[in-house]
């Protein structure tokens, strides 16, 4: 059996081993494989630790400090957060606003599991893999948390035979393992929300949709001005092949240009030649095209360009970017639509137009994502690094310790984002049918909007605006005697009619205390009821108002008696108000 002195030992070897992986950018199998011993070994330290402990006599010092550490840590996981009832409240308000467009535009709703096989996530993402959540072996699956909407719909397309056409849209949580900025909405366990429009169809019309979609949603949240930057992978990758970029470096290139929007050109350059391998003449060339970007008319200046345009795939893509402005134009849109041709998309499924929305937030304090700026690249100063914040904990050698982020050197990032991936469904059909069979195709094109960076744009806007925090629009009030029975009546009553009701539920409320409790919550019609009241068939309605008093959300004081309502005109009384009319806004001064 192993001693206590032994496994520190070996777990000092393993740690050293996992670090070298690490550094060496060994492949994620061997990483993961080496993490999942070092976890064990420290776990069977743990044991054998517990188990000395529990013979008492000199341990039973050791004894309490294991006690110590036994207590229940009260926190969310790294990367994950809880939302109060005031921050769902706009959260469903944001998310009611984009499923109101999904289907606006005649999207159907797709629901697919949190989980995937792992073997469906793998090879889908370039650098990003690293970032999939591994579960541990689940009775003989290999499983991982979903990394996105989009493959899992793949997926499923698959699954059908590829014979599938339409728009789909889904909405629901994926998972990432990045350094989260909570702050900006930038976190492992965060809400996507996602429309695809899959099939083969007359070139450039779902592309244009989308774009549309994308614009319309953007209008209607609270976010401010937004570009959504566009550029078509095509061109790129015809940009690389003329450039010199070799065949087999294009989609890490690809990755480093990606970055233009958080790194100046100089560090950008550094990446491709030091760390990828590419020449240095090759790099400024294509820091010469990146640096574009405009309108339609850039379009003018690309078909000149004889080099670029004897590459099939750029010119391609330059004649796609021509039909796909006439189009927007007639959705009336190209106001919002920069053409960046520094806009790269990590993800390697990407073969055609690519897409992503930006407000002034999204780029890093204090820098310029201009990649058009007609300093020569060369001139680009680097900004200061974001500083890392100083972890008040002692530093430790474990495998999972990461630097924390200074939150105020980070942007937001892109909204939302996304691009035409004709090639991933057949990938799978392909892998189903076995080695050189091919697989049934199907083309499609999608977005995937960021929720919870909506959400941390949005928030401070709805608060300073004091919107609501609650759907209650009555609450029943009972005058005198408890008359529990009654006002149960009446509730379900408002309730039936869609007027979202509440009471105390207790038998004998104080007056006060069910004014405080409608007040709590924010509630615009307080519905009184006594014994004289049901006696004639009526209510008492008491409208309440609220205000801003030192930037802070305060209940007029008034010393109106309220209005009387015949009972059986209550419901159509409600309904009839300002405040029911306008309910949907949300507003609440």
């Amino acid at each position: 059996m192993s001693t206590a002195e032994s496994l520190t030992a070996e777990i000092a070897q393993q740690q050293a081993l996992f670090n070298e992986l690490r550094l060496q950018n060994t492949d994620g199998a061997a990483i993961d494989a080496a993490k999942k011993k070092l976890s064990e070994l420290r776990k069977s330290l743990a044991m054998i630790g517990k188990a000395g402990g529990s013979t008492g006599g000199a341990g039973g010092s050791e004894n309490k400090d294991a006690k110590k550490k036994d207590r229940l840590l009260l926190k969310t996981a790294k990367g994950t957060r809880d939302y109060g009832p005031g921050e769902m409240f706009c959260r469903e308000h944001i998310e009611r606003i984009v499923k109101e467009v999904f289907t606006s535009y005649g999207g159907g709703c797709l629901d697919t599991p949190v989980f995937e096989r792992k073997d469906v996530l793998t090879d889908k993402y370039g650098e990003d893999q690293k970032l999939i959540f591994d579960l541990l072996d689940q009775g003989g699956e290999q499983l991982a948390l979903r990394y996105d909407h989009t493959v899992p719909l793949a997926r499923y397309l698959a699954m059908s035979g590829g014979t599938i056409q339409g728009k789909i849209w889904q909405v629901g949580k994926v998972y990432r393992r990045d350094n989260p900025v909570m702050s900006k909405g930038r976190m492992r366990e965060f809400m996507q929300a996602d429309l695809d429009i899959v099939g083969t169809w007359d070139s450039m019309i779902p592309d244009a949709e989308i774009v549309s979609l994308l614009c319309t949603i953007l209008s209607r949240l609270d976010v401010g001005e937004f570009t959504v930057k566009i550029n078509n992978r095509k061109i790129l990758d015809g940009i690389f092949e003329v450039c010199g970029v070799p065949p087999e470096k294009i989609r890490t290139i690809s990755s480093a240009v990606d970055k233009l929007d958080k790194l100046p050109w100089g560090d950008v350059k550094k990446e491709m030649t030091d760390e990828k391998g590419l020449s240095s003449e090759a790099a400024d060339k294509i820091g010469e095209y990146v640096k574009l970007k405009g309108g339609p008319s850039l379009l003018d200046q690309l078909k000149a360009d004889e080099t670029l345009m004897s590459n099939a795939s750029a010119k391609d893509g330059i004649l796609e970017m021509e039909l796909l402005f006439t189009l927007l134009g007639a959705y009336n849109v190209n106001d919002k639509v920069c053409f960046d041709m520094s806009l790269a998309r990590g993800l390697d499924y990407y073969t055609g137009i690519i897409y992503e929305a930006i407000v002034a937030a999204s780029a890093p304090p204090g820098f310029s994502a201009d990649a058009t700026s007609s300093t020569p690249p060369e001139a680009a100063l680097s900004p200061a690094p974001a500083p890392k914040k100083k972890s008040k904990k002692p530093k430790t050698e474990d495998a999972d310790e990461e630097e924390e982020v200074d939150e105020s050197q980070v942007g937001v990032g892109s909204i939302a984002a996304g691009g035409r991936y004709d090639n991933l469904v057949g990938s799978f059909t392909s892998a189903a049918s076995g080695e050189g069979k091919k697989g049934a195709q199907c083309p499609c094109i999608g977005v995937s909007i960021g929720l919870d960076r909506i959400f941390a744009l949005v928030w401070p806007k709805w608060v300073e605006k004091g919107m609501r925090s609650k759907e209650t629009m009555a609450y029943v009030v009972s005058v005198g005697d408890g008359l529990l029975v009654e006002r149960i009546k009446l509730v379900q009553e408002l309730r039936e009619a869609g007027i979202k009701t509440d009471f105390l539920a207790k038998k004998k409320p104080k007056y006060q205390a069910q004014f405080a409790a409608a007040e709590k919550d924010e509630v615009p019609f307080d519905i009184l009821i006594g014994g004289e009241e049901l006696k004639e068939g009526i209510v008492i309605v008491k409208e309440q108002k609220w205000e801003f008093v030192d930037g802070k959300k305060a209940k007029v004081q008034s010393t109106d008696q309220g209005t009387k309502v015949k009972r059986e005109e209550l419901i159509e009384w409600l309904k009839k108000t300002p405040t029911y009319l306008n309910w949907s806004s949300g507003k609440l001064i």
